[in-house]
């Protein structure tokens, strides 16, 4: 059976007129706290970052501010964040690194920001996307999740999603869409109990179709092994007259 094809510009529509005011989540001000607030959103919520960030951000927002830290006080302002004392000895790093070779500034390119500690591929692409509106698509849990959900990709690989999703998807919409599939597996999509029956893109996407097809064969299976079963008790109930 041939694979169905996914409609993509259809998708790309649904999400942006479901989520038309989608963005990052994270608060931040000026790239470099960005970047910082990133660093810290590995394994922790948008909400719990923000809530760490919004004080230390009022007397650290510069990379200068951070030189003069040891890492247990680097690591009192974020200690209620997951990885806490990795993330304190990386920022510490990167900021060092940012003042001496960038100026204080964040570099613009996806080698330099890749070299800094506790940065990867996927920061590099938040930041680059939303501090200096460079198109990218950062796949985070939630891009990975619904990405193969809708069949926009397909692949266990997170480094083949993003290649996936960028030749699929518009370079114009790159960023949009990084926000859109965040945004749906945030709300509809979640990774326990999708919300499908919910969901506007139901009849486009190959897991819900999956998922329906499913049930539809559990219960034709329910239903045949009940008529199945009416033979037998009626038997039953001659044998016993």
């Amino acid at each position: 059976m041939a694979q169905r094809k996914v409609p993509v510009a259809d998708i790309l529509d649904t999400l942006q007129q479901m989520y038309p005011d989608a963005h990052c989540e994270l608060n931040y001000t000026t790239p470099f706290e960005l970047l910082i607030a990133t660093i810290l959103s590995a394994q922790c919520t948008d909400k719990r970052v923000n809530e760490i960030t919004e004080p230390m951000f009022k007397q650290l927002n510069r990379p200068e501010h951070y030189l003069h830290l040891t890492q247990e006080e680097m690591e009192e302002h974020i200690k209620g964040l997951g990885l806490y004392k990795n993330k304190s000895k990386n920022i510490l790093e990167t900021c060092r690194i940012l003042y001496e070779k960038y100026n204080g500034e964040v570099p613009q390119t996806h080698a330099e920001l890749e070299a800094l500690p506790g940065v990867g591929r996927k920061t590099a692409n938040v930041v680059l996307s939303n501090a200096f509106g460079i198109p990218a698509i950062a796949v985070d849990t939630h891009v990975f999740r619904v990405g193969n959900r809708l069949g926009l990709a397909k692949s266990d690989n997170v480094d083949e999603v993003e290649r996936q999703l960028m030749k699929r998807i518009p370079r114009e919409k790159w960023s949009d869409a990084h926000h859109w599939l965040i945004w749906h597996g945030r709300r509809v999509c979640t990774a326990r109990n999708p919300k499908c029956d919910q969901c506007p893109l139901q009849s486009m996407c190959k897991y819900a179709l999956a998922e329906a097809k499913k049930a539809e064969k559990k219960t034709t299976a329910r239903q045949a092994g009940k008529q199945a079963a009416k033979p037998k008790a009626k038997a039953r109930t001659k044998a016993e007259t």
